[in-house]
């Protein structure tokens, strides 16, 4: 078997705090979690995550491996790096035992590698003898898709969940799970809903972890959401824009409100409805872009009108560029 480095599985430096170590194994979860995972070998991927997290966030268990892998890089080790013979050298652990912290990594050691076994699994056992395994359950993550409409007014929905829980005969199976989730009005993209006690089972009588589900929105046709703002597209035309204009636009909320363009308006210009956005102790805001939409010269009175208008109105775009002979 192959010496493990816990470090570069979590991407963070040996140095790195528990804040650190935390905040790295919550991000590659939430990418990896095969809820919500693309990755052809994300339920691989989160195994070895979670074995990571268990070690490097335990402090004694973090102190033997570092021990462990200083001896490794000095060549104790009964083999060189990825030739697949690593053997943990005889006595290397005199000194360190291995009991988990509460909520320090997932509840199911099982599937954990080869590696983690020889090294920390005797160990384990010789707290177990004196000592009955006590842990709170690891905390998961998931995500859910809401739209825009959502967002604005809330709703409860029911959502489907897969996790791997021992059956009777203590096996890793696939177990579904169908839970009704609360999403309160004014939720914002990368927002997290926290459902206490629906993460993993705990042991030894110790509570089950929380399940976090990060909130995405879904694209939409007309609006975009930044932060607690949303943002949409007006087009007008350019006699509205010049002259100004009264128009009506519709909001996300489902109202129709009417809206004054200014004269002399220009394509990117930016009009606010106040408080048309999420909902929240700080109400977001809708923008309005302006965007001028040139009516087609597709007809012969379109191509003449275009015409009258140059000459009553001549007009170079392009002064500013200083082109000679323009």
């Amino acid at each position: 078997m192959d010496f493990k480095d816990y470090y570069a599985t979590l991407g963070v430096a040996r140095t790195a705090t528990e804040d650190e170590v935390r905040k790295a194994y919550r991000k590659l979860a939430r990418k990896y979690h095969p809820d919500v995972s693309k990755e052809a070998d994300a339920q691989v991927k989160m195994r070895d995550l979670n074995e990571a997290n268990d070690v490097l966030r335990d402090k004694e268990k973090r102190a033997a491996y570092d021990a462990l892998a200083d001896r490794v890089a000095r060549g104790g080790h009964g083999g060189q790096p990825g030739d697949g013979n690593f053997q943990p050298p005889p006595g290397w652990d005199e000194g360190f035992e291995f009991n988990r912290s509460a909520g320090h990594g997932p509840g199911d050691q099982s599937q954990f590698s080869d590696f983690f076994s020889s090294i920390f699994g005797k160990a384990e056992h010789r707290g177990a003898k004196s000592q009955a395994f006590r842990a709170r359950g690891e905390d998961q993550h998931a995500a859910i898709d809401i739209s825009i409409e959502d967002a604005l007014n809330g709703l409860e929905r029911d959502i489907k969940l897969s996790a791997l829980e021992p059956d009777a005969s203590g096996k890793p199976t696939v177990v579904n799970h169908t839970l009704r989730v609360k999403v309160p009005a004014g939720v914002h993209p990368g927002q997290y809903i926290r459902l206490s006690g629906h993460g993993s089972p705990g042991h030894g009588g110790e509570a089950a972890g929380d399940l976090y589900l990060e909130v995405r929105i879904a694209p939409h046709s007309l609006y975009r959401v930044e932060g607690n703002d949303i943002y949409m597209t007006l087009p007008v035309t350019p006699t509205e824009a010049a002259l100004g204009a009264q128009v009506q636009v519709p909001t996300p909320a489902g109202s129709v409100v009417e809206v004054t363009v200014p004269p002399n308006a220009r394509s990117g210009m930016k009009l606010r409805l106040k408080e048309r956005g999420l909902p929240g102790k700080t109400p977001g805001h809708l923008y309005l872009l302006l965007d001028i939409a040139l009516p087609p010269a597709d007809t012969d009175a379109a191509r003449n009108a275009y015409e009258q208008l140059a000459q009553a109105a001549p007009f170079n775009p392009r002064r500013h560029l200083k082109v000679e002979g323009v």
